[in-house]
């Protein structure tokens, strides 16, 4: 059986990019400082699960939690022209 590492070296360049915006700062006042702890992408390269955490209590993760979904279409854009992939993965945040 062969291993595949190019879903982990896909997931290693995604979870930096998404670091790097992140530490830009967003437009959305809901997410505060989030901290990107690990990307596993699907051996097809269209699914992106992203894990996260936020410094913060209950109301601060709930807060984060929907600013990151409203601004999946956002990260994606940024994504598709950051990576130069054919199919630019789908991404699912997770808290970690």
């Amino acid at each position: 059986m062969t291993t595949h590492n190019r879903p982990e070296r896909v997931g290693q360049q995604l979870q930096q990019l998404l670091g790097e915006i992140f530490a830009r700062g967003m437009r959305d006042p809901r997410i505060g400082f989030v901290t990107i702890t690990g990307v596993k992408m699907s051996p097809d390269l269209r699914e992106a699960r992203v894990y996260w955490t936020v410094h913060g209590d209950a109301e601060v993760y709930k807060h984060t939690a929907k600013g990151l979904d409203s601004a999946r279409g956002f990260l994606r854009h940024e994504i598709g022209s950051a990576l130069k992939l054919r199919v630019v993965p789908d991404v699912q945040f997770t808290y970690d």
